[in-house]
């Protein structure tokens, strides 16, 4: 006998059957770098999802990219249904990003197929409609096992209705039909005069709706994602900023939701013993945010020079992001104050990553920060000089590029050195990039003209969960490095 369902009582001590607990939404993972984190888990699985923009703005790159994924790292064989390009030529466009198309076709892991529409063939009586496109699809997917699908563009197969009722009664049934056949489809659109796709009708019978944008701003090109619908789902509902590179496209997801980083007790020397002494804890906090402000000539690149010499005493990998000067300058100048850096980038212990802020857009920097730091895994990051990127754009969109980049740092647990710009000593406690709020430790660095000589110092405006000197401490730069001046009368303060 079957068991019946267990009882339970409400308040006012009435029976009831117990309810299922209602299943969460299945998903398919894309494989693709941070769009399975802003998904929650990757696109409806068995259901249909509608990837639409521009022209030029990736929608056939990530559609592709989610087959090829499925393929590798799941082992979920895919059709690719194109109605524009052939497979020779999807073949060569998606060369540049390492997918041997032809590879996975010849072990019949994936089916490329070409339909060619042409416009005057279509009629629009009550005999046409889409049987012989669900034939040749459901024998592709038959042939290979499919559980992954594409179809590359709706503009192409539904270009020739003018009758909106024929249109939106077989696009019913073609997503209808991908749904009975239980593939998780992917379909490309092209983006509409005031709507998302041309025909305005395909974002509201997709489960999920993913708009892609190509755009032009000061010169500069950024390419951005955002994800417009996801039904039965939470999802992130921000514009994020997407790169396309020569190992695919990776989204890069610019803040967490929650304040939920790991506070580290671990300290990590900054390199100079005498700033140790200076700071109460000795150093820095492991995944901390250090500040360096100052004017030009004031000893924070030095600074910034022998933290990352002591991070590679300790066998930790450093990132350096240079705006102001080249690798090799950086290293010779680096060099006259008694740090090499050259046995450590021979090591792979230390790269460089050096880009003009000029040569892309602020978002880019970001989406390439990103990158490079989830493909290196750098222990200590330094970034010389964020200044430089208020040429990029406006004070409040240079400070959300940085709390992001904080923010990411964070969750990595990649300790953050800094250095910013100010050009007189009356704006020692502000800066231009307005994030001191954000940062663990600060330190302001001086210049003083005293008796016909230049004199530098050094003060700790802020060290959050450390005893610190609240003196101004003369700061020396020579061939042997940098070195704190102390007194017995220097002040602890918590």
């Amino acid at each position: 006998m079957p068991k019946e369902e267990p009882q339970k009582k409400s308040r006012r001590g009435q029976s009831f059957a117990a309810r299922p607990t209602p299943r969460a939404l299945a998903k398919a993972k894309t494989g693709i770098q941070g769009l399975d984190e802003i998904t929650g888990g990757g696109l409806p699985r068995n259901r249909t999802t509608l990837v639409c923009g521009s022209a030029g703005c990736g929608k056939t790159m990530l559609a592709m990219e989610f087959l090829v994924r499925g393929i590798v790292k799941f082992g979920e064989a895919g059709v690719f249904m194109s109605f524009e390009e052939s497979a020779d030529e999807l073949g060569q466009n998606v060369a540049s990003i390492g997918f041997d198309l032809p590879a996975l076709v010849r072990q019949k892991k994936l089916c490329i197929d070409h339909v060619r529409v042409v416009r005057s063939e279509m009629e629009e009586s009550g005999d046409f409609d889409l049987e012989g496109m669900f034939i040749r699809l459901g024998l592709a997917i038959d042939a290979v096992g499919a559980k992954r699908v594409v179809l590359d563009t709706l503009e192409a197969l539904f270009g020739g209705f003018a009758n909106l009722g024929i249109l939106r009664a077989e696009l019913r049934r073609l997503f209808d039909w991908l749904k009975e056949r239980g593939v998780t489809a992917v379909i490309t659109g092209e983006r509409g005069e005031g709507t998302l796709t041309r025909h305005g009708l395909e974002e509201y019978v997709s489960d999920c709706v993913i708009l892609l944008d190509h755009r032009v701003v000061n010169q500069l090109s950024a390419r951005r994602l955002r994800i417009v619908k996801y039904r039965g789902t939470l999802h992130g509902s921000d514009e994020y900023p997407f790169l396309i590179r020569e190992n695919g496209i990776s989204v890069i997801p610019i803040t967490s939701l929650t304040l939920d980083h790991t506070a580290s007790t671990k300290v990590v020397s900054s390199g100079v013993p005498s700033l140790d002494k200076v700071l109460g804890a000795r150093g820095f906090y492991r995944s901390s945010t250090i500040m360096l402000t100052g004017a030009a000539g004031t000893g924070k690149s030095s600074i910034a020079g022998h933290f990352i010499a002591e991070a590679g005493r300790r066998g930790e990998r450093s990132l350096y992001m240079a705006l102001e000067e080249s690798q090799s300058e950086i290293v010779r100048n680096t060099r006259s104050i008694g740090i090499n850096m050259t046995p450590l980038i021979r090591r792979d212990m230390l790269r460089f990553h050096v880009a003009r802020p000029t040569a892309y857009g602020l978002e880019m920097h970001l989406a390439s920060i990103h990158q490079a730091a989830l493909e290196y895994r750098p222990s200590v990051m330094v970034v010389d000089s964020v200044t430089s990127l208020m040429s990029m754009g406006a004070g409040p969109e240079v400070t959300s590029m940085i709390v992001r980049l904080i923010d990411f740092l964070k969750m990595s647990g990649i300790t953050l050195l800094m250095t910013a710009l100010v050009e007189s000593l009356k704006d020692g406690d502000t800066t231009s990039v307005n994030v001191s709020s954000l940062v663990d430790v600060w330190l302001t660095l001086s210049n003083h003209d005293i008796d016909g000589a230049r004199r530098r110092t050094l003060s700790v405006v802020k060290a959050r969960g450390m005893g610190h000197s609240n003196r101004t401490h003369e700061l020396t730069i020579s061939n042997t490095g940098v070195q704190i001046m102390h007194d017995t009368a220097s002040g602890m303060r918590s």
